[in-house]
């Protein structure tokens, strides 16, 4: 009687949390893969199987594949840059003696909290071409006749434009993700390893890496997969994609065939390959990080 007593009380606890997921989630998500089977403008009652037609388009969808390719480079290249700050940043406000650290912890931590509508709003006044301040001082080494450089305009360098607002924005919530970890290592391995004549970055790369590696293994995960997100707020609120779709990435691209050219079932079609896309990578970094937990 005690038991079941207990497993009624575990069933109405957990109960509203699972129809709650499987409304929202599960049923939605279902709907996805079965929309993006039919070809429907979203707004019209009248919808036409077409099986796999819109996966076919998608893989000969040159604006696709360069959504594609931006969404890889800033995954690649905001998640190496803002993990490594975040560490090297989380090592020296942990193990460093420097005046007025917890000053520096908020500072860095201020980013996250702000919204990304205002963090675009930042940097598309940081890289204006007209009077940006990183022009504004390229001018002052340059000399005032100089050229300026088009940041949100120059299709070479716009993604990278987007990285640095990305990577600013994600570097203070991580840092202090790794600090509480790196607090959790005792202060006698590192005095230890001292004695021994290793130095502060031999400290660094043989010690806390190694020791906070599940943690760093996990929040890379956990960035990789929330940069996909994040990508698409910055680039909407920055470019909304341009110029001429060079900032494109994975989300505003399924968001603009679905809600803005009428091709529902086509934006879905893009959805299902990123959710696919997103497990797999998922599983390949789980995979290329695991290693032996080391403990002390």
């Amino acid at each position: 009687m005690k038991n079941k007593g207990k497993s009624l009380f575990i069933f109405l606890c957990v109960s509203p949390a699972v129809i709650l997921f499987t409304i929202f989630m599960i049923i939605p998500t279902i709907n996805i893969f079965k929309m993006s089977l039919y070809k429907w403008g979203g707004y019209s009652p009248n919808k036409t199987f077409v099986g796999l037609d819109n996966f076919v388009t998608l893989a000969k969808d040159m604006k696709f594949l360069q959504s594609f390719q931006n969404t890889v480079l800033l995954i690649v290249v905001v998640s190496v840059v803002t993990i490594a700050f975040a560490l090297v940043f989380a090592a020296i406000l942990t193990r460093e003696n420097i005046v007025g650290q917890n000053f520096f912890r908020v500072i860095f931590y201020i980013p996250n909290i702000l919204s990304v509508v205002i963090i675009s709003a930042i940097f598309s006044a940081i890289f204006d071409s007209s009077n940006g301040l990183i022009n504004s001082i390229l001018a002052l080494i340059r000399g005032e006749g100089s050229e300026p450089i088009y940041w949100l305009g120059d299709q070479k360098i716009v993604i990278y434009s987007i990285a640095i607002a990305m990577i600013w924005q994600a570097i203070g919530y991580y840092m202090v993700m790794y600090m509480a970890s790196m607090a959790s290592v005792p202060e006698s391995v590192y005095e230890s390893a001292a004695i021994e004549g290793a130095s502060r970055s031999r400290q660094f790369f043989s010690l806390t890496i190694p020791l906070i590696w599940s943690n760093i293994r996990t929040t890379l995960t956990f960035f990789i997969i929330s940069s996909i997100n994040l990508s698409f707020m910055i680039v909407k609120a920055m470019t909304s994609g341009g110029p001429d779709g060079s900032t494109e990435v994975f989300l505003s691209y399924m968001y603009k065939q679905a809600y803005t050219n009428s091709s529902y079932g086509y934006g879905m079609a893009i959805g299902v390959v990123i959710f696919i896309f997103s497990f797999a990578l998922s599983g390949l970094v789980n995979l290329i990080t695991k290693r032996e937990t080391i403990e002390l």
